[in-house]
């Protein structure tokens, strides 16, 4: 069985004052599925000309991932908006296997209007608004993080980090169906998201911590089984100072808020990154920029939330007391719980990364930018303590890259 498969596509009193609703039933079978989306198209019988197109994602539905089982969408529209004739309705189901859309399934509706709603005639239009639910025996959909939303750490790392490395940034590279390399790869989420969605050869994730031992733990949280983790993706407990891979062994290589976590800092790393990556490979980085107003890495502190650049204003051993004094209001980071102690640890540990020392670090090591996304706050408001500081280093927020390895 194909991993999507329709299983029911009808639509209901087709008269023109009556409510319409296609009514679509399909079946995920497989562990997961990807960028699930409903197509709508409909057209004249006789001429096979176009009059209607509607999709479920265009009406702002973003099916990041749905799990194994049952589903049913309605498009509904308060009559049919199409003169009298008789038509034919495509429905398609899609999704995405491997960075690329695919075509699953399709079904064909034919029907007739016997009097016109209106006289409009010409272009295409858009009247359908859609929902989507589970049936009996799946997973509801408010249990799926891409429901939750941002403030959802699965969320976070499994859709929005993987979806903006691969897709955003990299531009679903036909590299990344060979070797990844992600160095500082955290609980291993983020690498999840992309070994399922891309199908690599093989991804690696490196991380002194262990953090992704904890990945199955996660897991159990959500609506994938455990089993889920393919062979394909594997971590070792790895500094990114001394990668244990030989030169050029990576397509790509991934740093998602690491280099900034790098004690002492993050020069070596990069050239490890260097080494390990095959010329004409890919680097994306996301790394923290220490003088922006998030660059703390306080966020979780309420102190930190009413004063802007309270980092940069305060005394260190201000800023000790304080969070060595205070509960942070922990977000979640799916059940791993931090202490005050370590929050400063992690304080103090950051590199100063800025966006300028950055391009020029990576542009030395022959790295050539090819995409480049820049977050900016909305307004700086300069006080005595932050006048010894550029307005690009506070203004930016965060920098995303990829860059092409021109190495030799």
């Amino acid at each position: 069985m194909p991993e999507l498969a329709l299983i029911h596509a009808a639509l209901n009193a087709p008269t023109p004052d009556a409510p319409v609703a296609f009514v679509i039933r399909f079946e995920v079978d497989a562990d997961v599925s990807f960028d699930v989306d409903v197509s709508l198209d409909i057209e004249d019988a006789s001429t096979s000309a176009l009059r209607l197109h509607a999709q479920l994602a265009a009406a702002g539905w973003d099916v990041s991932w749905l799990p194994r089982g049952r589903y049913e969408v309605h498009a509904l529209a308060p009559r049919m908006p199409l003169p009298a004739g008789r038509y034919v309705a495509h429905v398609a189901l899609w999704h995405r296997e491997a960075g690329t859309p695919v075509k699953a399934a399709a079904a064909r509706i034919e029907f007739e209007v016997a009097t016109s709603a209106s006289t409009t005639s010409g272009a295409p239009s858009t009247t359908f608004s859609w929902q989507l639910d589970s049936l009996p025996g799946t997973p509801a959909l408010d249990s799926l993080s891409w429901r939750r939303g941002g403030g959802d750490w699965f969320y976070k790392h499994f859709d929005h980090a993987a979806r903006t490395t691969a897709s955003y940034l990299l531009g679903d590279s036909p590299l990344l169906r060979g070797r990844i390399l992600d160095v500082g790869c955290g609980d291993g989420i983020t690498d999840l998201g992309i070994a399922l969605r891309w199908r690599p050869q093989e991804l690696v994730g490196i991380d002194p911590f262990r953090g992704y031992e904890r990945l199955g733990e996660v897991l159990a949280g959500t609506a994938l089984p455990a089993h889920v983790v393919p062979d394909n993706l594997r971590f070792l407990p790895a500094s990114a100072n001394e990668i244990p891979f030989d030169d050029d062994s990576f397509d790509v290589v991934l740093s998602w808020g690491s280099l900034e976590h790098i004690v002492g800092g993050y020069a070596q790393a990069l050239g490890e990154i260097r080494r390990v990556l095959r010329p004409g490979g890919l680097l994306m980085a996301h790394p923290g920029l220490f003088y922006s107003d998030v660059g703390n890495h306080l966020g979780e502190f309420r102190f930190a939330r009413e004063e802007p650049y309270v980092h940069l204003k305060r005394p260190r051993e201000w800023l000790r007391e304080r969070i060595l004094a205070t509960e942070p209001d922990r977000m979640d980071r799916s059940g791993d719980v931090a202490t005050p102690a370590q929050y400063w640890q992690w304080f103090t540990e950051l590199n100063p990364i800025t966006v300028d020392r950055f391009e020029r670090e990576l542009r030395e090591l022959d790295f050539e930018p090819w995409r480049v996304a820049l977050r900016t706050h909305d307004r700086v408001d300069y006080t005595a303590e932050l006048q010894a500081y550029s307005f690009v280093d506070l203004a930016v927020g965060e920098l995303y890259v990829s860059a092409w390895n021109r190495k030799r």
